[in-house]
């Protein structure tokens, strides 16, 4: 079975959309508080893009959106994992083969433009242990759940990059909303597959200022 990639790219979307209020409550605690609108915007930019372009492969319209289009510190990161995705995708007819090194070869983008560790509290503790799952053969749903975990003990975490290194203790006990955004795409990809672990809410921390979900 070989996923519909603007399914994937949607569907993503639409989880930036039900997450965008705790993405933005986190990001308060941490950093500028514009991560849920960025990531939001962006993805509706790349939604946007797909509809006019049919026939361009979709990781690639979704790069090009996001490393010219979306600012903040995450946007251009987002953008050279999309970028990976595409590249992969065009040189593995395989889409596990693909996946697998589309996220490895995006990772070390990531950390060759950011510098960021395990550890750090940043989104490279999410795709991480995706990429760890992916490389011992995990399906998408497990490399999603993965993905969440790594997403969810960033909570434990001091970051130690980028702004929310300046604010000491008072994000922990929440976790990263960049590691969290990069998590919903692989509960994205899994629920364009009919093998989500669950619903989005359920993986949603509660946060203070953010709305209610139900």
């Amino acid at each position: 079975m070989t996923t519909d990639q603007s399914l994937v790219l949607r569907t993503y979307a639409a989880a930036a959309h039900t997450a965008h209020d705790t993405l933005t409550a986190l990001d308060q605690l941490s950093g500028d508080g514009d991560f849920g609108d960025n990531l939001r915007e962006g993805l509706d930019r790349v939604t946007a893009a797909l509809d006019a372009h049919p026939d361009r492969p979709p990781y690639a319209v979704a790069a090009a959106v996001f490393l010219d289009e979306v600012g903040g510190t995450s946007g251009p990161l987002i953008g050279l994992l999309f970028q990976e995705l595409a590249r992969a995708h065009a040189d593995h007819s395989d889409e596990h083969a693909a996946w697998r090194a589309g996220i490895g070869e995006g990772l070390a983008a990531i950390q060759r433009v950011g510098e960021a560790e395990p550890g750090d509290r940043t989104m490279v503790d999410t795709l991480v242990p995706a990429r760890n799952a992916l490389d011992a053969g995990a399906g998408p749903r497990e490399t999603a759940l993965a993905a969440l975990d790594g997403a969810r003990a960033t909570a434990a975490l001091r970051a130690r990059r980028g702004r929310a290194s300046y604010v000491g203790e008072r994000a922990v006990g929440s976790p990263d909303p960049g590691a969290l955004g990069v998590a919903l795409l692989f509960w994205s990809h899994a629920r364009a597959r009919e093998e989500a672990p669950g619903e989005l809410a359920k993986y949603l921390p509660a946060v203070p200022g953010a709305r209610s979900r139900a």
